[in-house]
């Protein structure tokens, strides 16, 4: 039996974020955040638009089916061929997290931070132009803080959400035996604080997927609450990884095929590394 496709044979030799310009990897990333923005508003619209027969079911079964809807699209998009070429960090703070690792040049931080928020506005875009009434409805998935829910508390949640995503993602794409079911444990992770959480303030944990609903609902009022509380929470995250790392990020892809060539710091088998 051969095994020269599994997805971590083994580590290999470690290979530095390559420089240049890399327009597959920056569309890949496009796309996929475009589908995952595309899928989740649809999702919100038919989960709680105003003309859906599911708003009759209880609001907590709702908010479950929307979370695993949205993060399921991810998980999925991750273990596509455009997640394992780019990636699919999907997130401006994953890639950041990765850059802080010395894991991504600075030429793709700033294409995958490109690519996410264009993306994000393309899907968004996508979801209103497919749904309008419904879509509006819903304000076309516009993150905002619940009634009653302050400000404060509403950065304070999405910290603390984003920080537990980026220790799962640092700590998973740090061990190759079990890299390989990040998508899987990303999916539960985010279905859950959806399906809890979504009431106090929308569960964004990403800066790009609340700016183009943010744009076209238009939204921009407490927008700022999506950029300063992922923001904070990777901040947290990072330096939590860091205090308690007991060894470095092997990957930067959230599923890691060794077929698929790697631009970013890997210590894992890629295609072109050597």
């Amino acid at each position: 039996m051969t095994t020269k496709h599994r997805p971590y044979p083994s580590r290999g030799h470690a290979t530095p974020p390559q420089p240049g310009f890399h327009p597959v990897e920056w569309l890949c990333e496009l796309l996929g955040t475009a589908i995952v923005l595309l899928v989740g508003i649809s999702a919100i619209c038919f989960d709680f638009g105003t003309s859906s027969p599911l708003r009759a079911l209880p609001m907590s079964t709702r908010l479950l089916l929307t979370g695993l809807i949205f993060a399921g699209t991810g998980s999925l998009v991750a273990i596509s061929p455009l997640g394992r070429r780019s990636g699919a960090h999907l997130n401006p703070v994953v890639t950041l997290a990765f850059w802080t690792q010395r894991k991504v040049h600075w030429h793709d931080l700033v294409g995958y931070l490109v690519s996410q928020f264009a993306g994000a506005i393309l899907g968004t875009l996508a979801a209103h132009v497919l749904w309008r009434n419904q879509a509006a409805s819903v304000s076309d998935g516009a993150t905002t803080p619940g009634p009653g829910v302050p400000d404060f508390l509403a950065v304070a949640v999405e910290a603390g959400m984003t920080a537990c995503l980026l220790l799962t993602i640092l700590f998973m794409t740090s061990h190759h035996r079990i890299a390989r079911f990040t998508p899987l444990l990303l999916w539960v992770l985010i279905a859950v604080f959806v399906w809890q959480l979504a009431p106090l303030t929308g569960t964004s944990m990403n800066p790009a997927r609340s700016l183009g609903p943010a744009l076209i609902a238009p939204s921009v009022g407490t927008y700022w609450i999506y950029v300063l509380g992922p923001l904070l929470g990777a901040a947290a995250a990072v330096a939590l990884f860091s205090l308690a790392q007991r060894t470095e990020v092997l990957t930067t892809k959230l599923f890691h095929d060794p077929r698929y060539r790697s631009t970013m710091g890997t210590t894992l088998p890629a295609a072109g590394h050597h």
